[in-house]
C-alpha cells in the first residue's frame, strides 16, 4: 500500500504479480522491508506474445479478479487469437479465464472508478489513415463489450479495408465515452484518490498522452 506500481504489475495480499510479454508471474514481497522473497511462479503461460505491442497490462479490480489488457499484434489486422486486442479476466490463480472485452487495439492504461468500480481504459488508434484519423480512446469497458477494431474507429466509423460488410457488428460496437485527438497515443491512466489537489480532481481520471 502507497507504492507506486508500473502497469504491468500489481499486489494481491502479500503476492506481487508481474505481467510479461507471454505469461504472469507472482512472488512473495515483504512490504515492511520492501523486498521480494522466494522464486517467481508462473500462473498464467502461453499468453500472445510479439507483435507490434509487447506490453502487458495487470490491475486487480474490486471483485478479487486478475484483469489484463493484451494489445494487437499489427497496425489493422484481424487477429488469429482472440486474446490479442483484448482484455482478460481471470482468478488471482490462473483460473476461471474469460474473454472480458475486444476490439481494444492497444489498451495499455485502464483503471477502476472509485464509487462506481466501473473500468476505464485508454485505447491508441491505428495509424496510416492520417493525421487527423482516428481518434484515440477512452472507454468504458464493459463484460462482453466489442470496441470496434479492426471494423470500426471512434463512433463506429468504418474501416476503409475491414469495415466492408461488417455493418451489423460496427452497430453492435461500443464507441468510446472520450474521443482524444489522433495520435496522441494515451497510454498509462489513473483515477486521483487523493487529497492535495483540489476538490474538483478528485475522481477525475488522469491520462499520460505519448504522442507522436
Amino acid at each position: 500500500e502507497g507504492l507506486n506500481v508500473p502497469h504491468g504489475m500489481d499486489f494481491m495480499g502479500d503476492w506481487l504479480y508481474i505481467a510479461e510479454s507471454d505469461k504472469i508471474v507472482r512472488v512473495r514481497f515483504d512490504a515492511e522491508r520492501r523486498i521480494i522473497q522466494g522464486q517467481p511462479e508462473v500462473v498464467v503461460s502461453g499468453l500472445p506474445g510479439g507483435g507490434n505491442h509487447s506490453t502487458r497490462t495487470l490491475r486487480f479490480g474490486p471483485d478479487g479478479g486478475m484483469y489484463v489488457t493484451v494489445g494487437s499484434s499489427c497496425n489493422v489486422c484481424e487477429e488469429e487469437d482472440e486474446r490479442r486486442a483484448a482484455m482478460l479476466r481471470c482468478a488471482p490463480d490462473g483460473s476461471g479465464y474469460e474473454l472480458f472485452a475486444s476490439g481494444l487495439r492497444n489498451s495499455v492504461g485502464f483503471d477502476f472508478q472509485p464509487e462506481t468500480g466501473d473500468i476505464y481504459a485508454t485505447d491508441n488508434g491505428r495509424d496510416l489513415l492520417g493525421d487527423d484519423f482516428p481518434p484515440c480512446e477512452l472507454n468504458r469497458v464493459v463484460r462482453g463489450g466489442f470496441y470496434g477494431w479492426p471494423i470500426a474507429h471512434g463512433d463506429r466509423v468504418p474501416d476503409p479495408k475491414y469495415g466492408e460488410g461488417q455493418e451489423q457488428r460496427i452497430a453492435a460496437s461500443i464507441p468510446p465515452v472520450h474521443a482524444f485527438v489522433a495520435h496522441t497515443a494515451p497510454l498509462g491512466m489513473t483515477f486521483y484518490r487523493g487529497g492535495a489537489f483540489p476538490e474538483q480532481y478528485r475522481g477525475a481520471a488522469f491520462v499520460a498522452q505519448h504522442g507522436s
